[in-house]
């Protein structure tokens, strides 16, 4: 079967009016993709900048996949946390992106929203905190029902991922 590797880190994030960032991350693949080594889903450390915008994470992704072709190719799909001083977390935004079909080193820049809600749930959200979240989380990534949310724009998270290829052209997988 064909194998490929993503290598890289998920670096951090910028533009978010939160400060104490985290984010949950995912991969999502078609069904003739099979995980041979790493680990499908993870969270970074929380990061309170101190200095500039961006919140550092570093964060260390080591996927390494089999599949007989290229439908379903993976996608990270991610969520980015804030936490205030109580401790208490709130959403910040989605986000997804595709890891890239060509072999290299890729710097990704994965633009975040988050779903608004009606006037009550932003003025909870402004006061209490929380606010509206999806149910399905593969909302982000289909886009099937996406269009019908009112969303406001989050920050940008930022990615660099290594993809190394392998006998592909061996098993009549074509890129």
């Amino acid at each position: 079967m064909a194998e490929v590797h993503v290598i890289g880190q998920i670096v951090g994030a910028t533009g978010f009016s939160e400060d104490s960032l985290f984010c949950k991350w995912g991969i999502h693949t078609g069904g003739a993709w099979k995980l041979l080594s790493g680990v499908r889903e993870g969270q970074t450390q929380v990061d309170t900048p101190q200095l500039g915008s961006m919140a550092y994470w570093s964060h260390p992704i080591d996927l390494h996949f089999a599949t007989k072709g290229l439908q379903g190719w993976p996608r990270l799909h991610l969520q980015v946390w804030s936490q205030d001083s109580f401790g208490r977390c709130q959403l910040s935004g989605y986000g997804f992106s595709h890891v890239p079909s060509s072999p290299g080193i890729h710097s990704l820049h994965c633009v975040t929203w988050r779903p608004l809600g009606g006037w009550r749930e932003q003025l909870a959200r402004a006061f209490v905190g929380g606010g509206p979240q999806l149910l399905h989380s593969d909302v982000v990534y289909t886009g099937a029902d996406r269009y019908r949310l009112h969303t406001a724009a989050g920050g940008t998270v930022h990615l660099e991922l290594a993809v190394i290829l392998r006998n592909f052209s061996r098993y009549g997988v074509e890129c």
